[in-house]
């Protein structure tokens, strides 16, 4: 049976499996020192994870873009995981930014992109500001308006992410006390960013699989339709039986959907002898 792990009380306690060892570093951008791990050879893969969290969050995910012969970029956004940050506040335009400087120190020229959350509005960004380094964005989980999200409602899975969060950012910040902080000045930009209209998103004119868990606790699911509606050529994907968190919660599913994907976009991969 396929790992699951529904309520995420399993990755709270243990935190989610290690990634795999590779190459790793640090990039100077804009005030802050953006870290970033790279694994394997052929088109680039680049994941970017969610708000709060990090790119631990995607360990289940890495290994199978390696195994289908994808040179595989994780990047921690700024202040979130190891890389720091200033003073300045959050905007999906600035951490989109930082991605462009990952992307140049490792001469990837294009990638496809899985945005999580966050990581899904920074790389729809990045594909509006600069498509010819965007071949595709697997959006997952994300709002592009402010009329996109659902009011709060606390949740036991919520709890259990909150509480992993904390634990990540005690362990790898250099600012280890500084999580209350750090949370604030991320949501002060997810109140307000970003703030797309339909005439935005047409200008979109790189390939968008719009991806929704059906329990999704933050996201509305028409709004995410309504994405795949507004951008050219995009299409919507619901995961059954997930929330906001699917890529811990059901990998394998979550896998196979997201390999499916960018299959599409850089075509097949050579067999392995």
């Amino acid at each position: 049976m396929d790992f699951q792990d529904d309520d995420l009380e399993r990755v709270d306690n243990d935190g989610p499996p290690p990634l795999p060892v590779g190459e790793a570093g640090f990039v100077g951008h804009e005030g802050a020192r953006i870290w970033y791990a790279v694994w394997g050879d052929g088109p680039a893969v680049i994941l970017l994870h969610g708000g709060l969290g990090n790119s631990n969050n995607f360990a289940q995910q890495v290994p199978a873009l390696i195994e289908a012969g994808y040179r595989t970029i994780v990047i921690d956004s700024r202040g979130h995981g190891r890389s720091s940050r200033d003073e300045r506040p959050y905007s999906y335009e600035l951490l989109g930014g930082d991605v462009l400087a990952v992307m140049d120190r490792l001469a990837v020229d294009r990638a496809a992109f899985i945005g999580w959350s966050d990581g899904a509005c920074t790389a729809l960004l990045l594909a509006d500001s600069h498509p010819e380094r965007v071949a595709g964005v697997f959006f997952f989980a994300c709002n592009m308006d402010p009329s996109g999200t659902l009011p709060f409602e606390f949740t036991p899975t919520i709890g259990h992410c909150i509480s992993r969060h904390r634990k990540d950012y005690a362990a790898l910040s250099s600012t280890p006390a500084d999580f209350d902080a750090f949370s604030e000045a991320v949501g002060l930009m997810q109140r307000t960013q970003p703030n797309y209209t339909a005439d935005d998103l047409g200008r979109i004119a790189v390939p968008v699989l719009s991806v929704l868990g059906e329990h999704d606790e933050f996201i509305k699911r028409e709004h995410a339709e309504y994405l795949a509606r507004a951008i050219p050529g995009a299409s919507f994907k619901l995961l059954p039986g997930v929330s906001h968190f699917a890529p811990l919660q059901r990998p394998a599913e979550f896998n196979r959907v997201m390999l499916e994907f960018v299959g599409k976009v850089w075509g097949p991969r050579p067999e392995k002898g």
